[in-house]
């Protein structure tokens, strides 16, 4: 018996992402072909355009999907446990910044460049705005907490991601100069913590 075609489950768009993800990873944006993608998947060549106008329209919708995850993994990081310190919790999403970007490294990759495009989507841009607010909401909430010195927490915040965000990209396979970016990124924060700290 022959398998129903993803589309006629209505998952084709999923399926086209999903399917569109394993090639970036696997060869680059370059790989991506929506004619390859659709034999891969079993359908017609003319069936994801019902989803997407194009191959730059799925690479976008990509990006996308992977700043929505992002998001998702930066804000399980940020959420008060307990009695959690500002310490605590810009570390967790430190960790978490890091782990997604050595887990989806081509996928992230294409996540910037596709932000900085000149017709970036709206969507897209929205998207990852949302990701990145974590950062000046847990800075906003140290701040209150008297954690954290006065300032503008969206600046503070840069800080952080400029400096994860250089770590990912002078690492080789996670590593810099023999060392794991967990370690430099608690390393990292411990030399942030000390410099936003308020003086007594």
């Amino acid at each position: 018996m022959t398998a129903p075609r993803p589309y006629h489950h209505g998952n084709l768009r999923t399926a086209l992402l999903q399917a569109a993800e394993r090639a970036v990873e696997a060869g680059g944006t370059e790989s991506v072909s929506l004619r390859e993608l659709s034999r891969a998947l079993g359908v017609s060549h003319t069936s994801p355009r019902r989803h997407f106008a194009g191959r730059q329209a799925l690479l976008d919708a990509l990006a996308t999907s992977g700043f929505d995850r992002f998001e998702a993994a930066l804000g399980r990081a940020v959420r008060p446990q307990g009695r959690a310190s500002f310490k605590t919790r810009l570390t967790r999403l430190a960790q978490a910044y890091i782990t997604f970007a050595l887990k989806h490294p081509a996928l992230f990759a294409l996540m910037f460049e596709a932000k900085h495009r000149a017709d970036a989507p709206p969507e897209l841009l929205a998207a990852s705005s949302q990701a990145f607010a974590h950062g000046p909401a847990l800075f906003a909430e140290g701040q209150a907490a008297g954690e954290v010195v006065a300032g503008d927490p969206g600046r503070l915040s840069l800080v952080v991601f400029a400096a994860l965000q250089g770590l990912v990209t002078i690492s080789t396979n996670g590593r810099f100069k023999e060392i794991d970016l967990d370690t430099l990124a608690k390393e990292s924060i411990e030399w942030i913590i000390s410099g936003i700290c308020p003086r007594k």
